[in-house]
């Protein structure tokens, strides 16, 4: 589980001198451009020794403080009854790594579109990848299956877009990501509550510190659980008195099933489905608060992409990634525990329809708006920062897509007398600006 955005980027590069993230950024160059030499630095005067005279005082090194942040913390877990033998397994050895807070820190400008995701994350190879996984893992997949009411297509998927199937699940020690995320304090107190989770997972001796590994921000793990997930979720499916999401398969796709079940799977329900709208159709009733019953979106001419009935769903939301312009879906109470892994559209929607292409079904029916693009960051502070002058509430212009952002936007275009999708567009930025 991580903080998805057409879902994550995890490999960032390290900075030279990372490090000054952390105590200062001096300034440098722009990429592709020389640094002009310095001048030369005028030779220092001559200095008499004064008698007791107060040393410089010196800053301390980023790595002396996270040390010292590290030595609190120990204090803290000891209290807490994390044993000597666990502290210093974990601790020993700790490093303060920059990339962590670099990614972190990061907000990248440009950002990619939902069906561009999507292409790399259903694309053909992944799909075929994942039939053949899956048949290599049938027995294992059906007994978590069997046991969590969780269809193993979906378990595959999942473990499919976590880590390309166990491929790249990340090669970062939990202990120094969360320490450093930690130490550098902008999320303290949530990386002190992991890092005490993962500290318990070692002293249950589920993994040793060498093979806890993950990504930056401490997800682990071939399916990529934060440390407190794994302590609620994770299943020893295997009997060996360990749960080890790292190596053992059906501890694997036993504790994600487990994760799903507890987050609200239904066993009776599918997903969801692709659907069609009927003409005049509200789109501002395309929202995951506005829920009913298979049966009352039908009465409302809500059908089935190619006209089939809509699936038994009691507590059923309409969704338009995209907006007017592209596909629509129905979905329900199986979708929202997809959320709940990973609270991103793009993330939920990969999924739900990696499994349903493993399993042998059909992709997105309808098209695409490809010849839309995203709107930057930039873009997007600007269209909350003229919302916000018309009126229409979006926030704090941050650049970042919320509920609220989209509720000011949909308010703009009733206002206007376009479909109220609350869907970002250059067109819906220009219109906005351009709004008396």
């Amino acid at each position: 589980m991580r903080f998805p955005s057409l879902l994550p980027v995890r490999r960032l590069t390290v900075l030279a001198g990372a490090v000054l993230a952390l105590v200062g950024c001096a300034s440098r160059a722009p990429t592709g451009q020389a640094m002009p030499d310095p001048a030369p630095a005028p030779a220092p005067a001559p200095s008499v020794a004064e008698p007791n005279a107060t040393p410089p005082v010196t800053p301390a090194s980023a790595e002396q403080r996270f040390a010292e942040w590290v030595a609190r913390f120990r204090e803290s877990a000891r209290a807490a009854g994390i044993d000597e033998a666990t502290l210093s397994a974990a601790f020993d050895t700790v490093r303060l790594r920059p990339r962590a807070v670099e990614a972190d820190r990061s907000q990248p400008e440009f950002t990619r579109t939902l069906w561009d995701y999507l292409d790399a994350a259903v694309s053909p190879q992944r799909v075929a990848t994942g039939q053949q996984k899956l048949a290599e893992l049938r027995t294992e997949a059906e007994a978590a299956a069997a046991r969590h009411g969780v269809p193993a297509p979906v378990l595959t998927a999942v473990w499919g877009i976590e880590s390309n199937y166990g491929r790249n699940y990340g090669d970062v020690p939990v202990v120094d990501a969360l320490a450093t995320l930690g130490f550098e304090g902008r999320r303290e107190a949530w990386a002190r509550a992991e890092l005490m989770a993962a500290l318990k997972i070692l002293q249950n001796r589920d993994i040793d510190r060498a093979h806890m590994v993950g990504s930056w921000a401490g997800a682990m793990g071939q399916t990529q659980f934060m440390p407190s997930s794994f302590l609620a979720f994770a299943v020893d499916a295997d009997g060996d008195g360990r749960r080890d999401i790292w190596g053992s398969m059906p501890d694997v796709l036993a504790s994600t099933a487990n994760f799903l079940a507890r987050a609200g799977w239904r066993a009776d329900e599918p997903w969801g489905a692709e659907v069609r709208l009927p003409e005049g159709f509200d789109p501002a009733r395309a929202d995951m608060t506005v829920r009913q019953g298979a049966a009352q979106w039908a009465a409302e001419g809500v059908q089935g992409v190619n006209g089939a009935a809509l699936p038994d769903m009691a507590d059923a939301a309409i969704l338009l990634p995209a907006g007017v312009q592209g596909p629509a879906f129905h979905v329900g109470r199986n979708y929202r525990a997809l959320l709940r892994y990973n609270n991103a559209t793009s993330y939920a929607l990969a999924v739900a329809l990696l499994s349903q292409r493993i399993a042998g079904g059909p992709g997105v029916q309808a098209a695409w708006p490809r010849e839309q693009r995203a709107l930057t960051r930039s873009e997007i502070q600007a269209l909350q920062t003229g919302l916000n002058r018309l009126g229409h509430d979006s926030g704090t212009p941050d650049g970042q897509f919320g509920p609220a952002t989209r509720a000011a936007l949909r308010a703009f275009q009733r206002r206007e007398g376009l479909p109220a999708d609350g869907h970002p567009t250059p067109d819906m930025l220009q219109r906005v600006q351009q709004a008396p």
